[in-house]
Formats: C-alpha cells, structure tokens, sequence
C-alpha cells in the first residue's frame, strides 16, 4: 500500500491519473511515509466538474427526502467503520485516538443532522402591491459545489461541506488537504458502498495551486467552499472572482479569552487548558490570547501553566492516554518556535514549555505558557496553531474588550466570569463570530459557525449554513 497511490474518485470510478506525481504523506509522529497520493492534473478536475455538472439536473429532481435518505446511508457506513476512520486521522494528523473517533462519529452525526432537513427547507409568500398577483420566494441549488479542505478536521470537514450541499440539489467535488488525504479516500471507498448516484460527489486529490486553483477559477463551479488560511482564502476569492463564483469562507482566528476577577478560575484556566492542547493548538476557533485581570493574573497564571505542564503529549497509537499529538508537520514546529522567540525577544516570559521535543522523529512541541505578553506582540496578534497560551493584563472590562476586539481577525471570543453584566456587555460589544461564556470554545451543529473581518465569509452549520448552498428564484404570477 505505501508505494500505490490513492486514487481520485470521479464519475462513480475509482482511478489514478496516468503520469501523475507523487505527494507523500507523513504520519507527523513518527516524520514517516504513510501513503501517497496523486498530484492530480488540471484536466481531472475538468473530468469532475463535468461529471457533478451532468449529475446535478437529475440529482436536483429528487424528492429532498430520497437525497436525505441517501446522505443517511453515508452515515451509517461511516458509524460502521469509525474504529479505522479514527486510526486513519490519527496516524496521517496526529490527533489523539479518543478526539479522531469524536471526529468520526460527530461526522455521521453531522449528515444525519443535515438529513432531518429535508422536510424542513422553506421559501416565502411575499405579500404584492397587485391584487391579483403572488409572490412566490423559492430556495434552489447553486449547481456544482467545490470544496477545498484543510488538514486539522480533515473527516468532518467533509461533511460539513458535502451533507448542506448534497441536500438542497448540489453535487459536489471535494478537494483534500495533500496533508490529510488518507481518510478521504477512506470517506469516498465508503460512500461508493452506499445508493448514491454517480457523479453527485467526486474527489480529487492534488496540490493546491493546482487543483484548489483549478476548482476555484472553473466556470463550472457554482460555489467554492473553503477552510484554511487567510493567504489561501484570498486567493480563492481572487480565482472565483474570474467567474462572479460565490464564496464561502471559514478562515483564521485568534480567540481572545477574558478572565475577570470574580471568574471561576479553576474553570477558566481548565477550559482555557483545553482550548490550547485540543488537536495540538491547531484548532482555529479556540482560545489564542488570554486577557486576565491584573487583580487575579499571578493566582491565574498559577493554575494554567499547572494544567499544561500537566499535559502529556506523544504518539496517539503508541499510547492512547497522552492529551495532545503531534503538531502537523516540521514547518508548523518551526513557526510556532521562531513565534515564541521573538515573543520572548520583546520582553515576554515562558514560564512553562517552549521549545519542540527533540526526543523523537516527531513534531511535538511542548504545551507553553507565556506571561508578560503585551497588545502590539506578535504573539497576541497572528495566529499561533499550536500549543501556545499568551498572556495579558488588564485594569477594566472596556480596556479587555479594546484589546480583544483590536485584531485583523473576528471568529470566536469567551469570557470567564460570575457577573452577568459582565457576560452580557461582552457579548454586546465582542466584534466576533460567536463568544462563549463560561465554556470551552467548539460549536454546535445546530448553531451557526461564521467569522467576522479576515476569519472569513458566510458560516456553516444550522438553519443559515444550509442556506449559505442555495440561490433564490423569486416568481411573480398574476391571475
């Protein structure tokens, strides 16, 4: 299996495109070759198009809930393998075992979610200014859907874009992050087992300034949907924009977190914890840059370089009890080092942490808490991903909610307190996608995951994210 090549999945066949280049991919815990992957060529991606493009019209026929119970057998496939769909994610992504079978089975939780949809869709009678004529408001597929995936919830992600847009009418074709392919291949080996027509999802392994660029520019694609960067989302919007081609964007974020001084600490600096170890650090929606009240800062500061030091990382399928894997790859080992450097260079100080492990051929890096951090620090304004906590003071709540708000980026915010004033003007004043009180930051499927200023355009999730795939048709009928 390591010299083969994954193969693309297009038109309902499974192939690898002749001459194709290979991408190998790295179990990051162990910096070994796992698998490969084809670096597909620009006519492949023409192939997918034109197959979800002569699939769709069909597709869209159906009755919503005969494409529900399409997207239901994808889900049970998947909850009968979620034991190996984990192993998958973990080795090529070093997620821990326990957080890849969440992954997996929030997956098949998440299509199920979007399937009990079908009956739910609704458009809108528009009272007219005519008295014998009636608005009618429909909501109806965009067409061909591309979806252009990161490496960090490599298997949900699928979902999150497939489960919406196979619902309302769309087909799709799915691009994997080269870092990650494994379990997408594994995703479309399943999907093939079920009743689902041919042509209605597609997926394409390859680099993105090729595929990615290709699917992005194609003026067969109706909508691109990405996760990723900043860098990369820009370029997107740069390569849709050749086609007036709707966007949808889930890009960075650099969460701040507010502990006052009547917080819970305990609490906070256990959650905050979390936010920080969860899949390495490299989790865009949480918590990036804490704020603390200089009345509590030492006894706070206390209690969470305690839990990170605590915190055990190591090869998720050697030892199924550390809390965190490795980070993605020796590039993401040597930012997050090069980061904390230069953060310790302007005046701030690692108390716990903060340097890679170099006892291994992986690329772990040590859970670390920085204190003494100020606003115009790197650290406290780009987005770190990785295990990485840096800390500031403040003196009041408007000087808190200044500083958070003071930032390129506008996903997710929390704040820790018992007061619910407090709570409240936060949740008033934070510029941000979502704010979370008193909790760890992760969204629910049911909400709606949407960023504000560089973290991104439109959401996902919820009643919106299905509506985020889906064009309006206004109809007028006079009688």
């Amino acid at each position: 299996m390591l010299n083969e090549l994954h193969s693309n999945y297009v038109d309902g066949h499974f192939a690898v495109p002749k001459g194709a280049a290979r991408i190998d991919v790295l179990n990051p815990s162990r910096n070994a070759v796992i698998s490969g992957i084809p670096d597909s060529p620009v006519a492949v991606v023409d192939e997918a198009v034109a197959a979800a493009t002569a699939a769709q019209k069909s597709w869209a026929r159906l009755a919503p809930i005969e494409r529900a119970s399409l997207l239901r057998q994808v889900a049970a496939r998947i909850r009968a393998n979620t034991d190996e769909i984990a192993r998958a994610i973990s080795e090529e992504q070093g997620k821990i075992l326990g957080l890849a079978k969440v992954e997996a089975n929030f997956t098949a939780d998440y299509i199920d979610y979007m399937a009990e949809w079908a009956r739910r869709i609704e458009g809108e009678i528009i009272p007219s200014d005519r008295r014998n004529e009636t608005i009618f408001l429909h909501r109806q597929p965009i067409g061909v859907v591309a979806g252009i995936l990161p490496w960090n919830f490599p298997f949900f992600l699928i979902a999150r874009k497939m489960a919406p847009a196979l619902l309302i009418g769309n087909t799709i074709v799915i691009k994997p992050s080269e870092e990650t392919p494994n379990n997408a291949a594994m995703f479309s080996r399943l999907l093939a087992e079920t009743d689902m027509p041919r042509g209605v999802f597609n997926l394409v392994f390859g680099r993105g300034p090729s595929v990615g660029q290709a699917l992005a520019s194609h003026p067969g694609v109706g909508m691109v949907s990405f996760t990723g960067s900043v860098t990369t989302g820009s370029a997107i919007m740069a390569a849709a924009a050749r086609n007036i081609t709707k966007v949808n964007l889930e890009l960075g974020g650099k969460a701040p977190a507010i502990v006052t001084a009547d917080a819970d600490l305990e609490l906070a600096a256990g959650a905050i914890k979390d936010s920080r170890i969860i899949n390495s650090g490299q989790v865009c929606n949480c918590a990036e840059r804490v704020y603390v009240d200089r009345k509590v800062a030492d006894a706070f500061i206390a209690k969470l370089t305690a839990k990170m030091k605590a915190s055990r990382f190591g090869d998720p399928l050697k030892d199924e009890t550390v809390d965190m894997g490795p980070l993605i790859n020796a590039a993401a080992s040597q930012k997050v080092k090069a980061m904390v450097d230069k953060a310790v260079a302007d005046g701030a100080e690692v108390v716990t942490g903060g340097t890679p492990n170099s006892e291994s051929d992986g690329f772990f890096f040590e859970p670390t808490v920085i204190a003494g951090a100020r606003q115009d620090m790197e650290i406290m304004r780009k987005e770190i991903f990785g295990p990485v906590v840096p800390v500031a003071v403040f003196d009041d709540l408007d000087q808190a909610i200044d500083m958070a708000n003071d930032c390129e980026y506008g996903l997710t915010s929390s704040i820790y307190t018992r007061d619910l004033g407090a709570a409240m003007k936060a949740s008033r004043e934070l510029k941000f996608g979502e704010t979370y009180v008193n909790r760890e930051n992760f969204e629910a499927m049911q909400g709606f995951h949407a960023g504000q200023r560089k973290s991104g355009i439109g959401g996902a999730d919820g009643k919106h994210g299905i509506y985020e795939y889906t064009t309006t048709h206004t109809v007028y009928i006079e009688t």
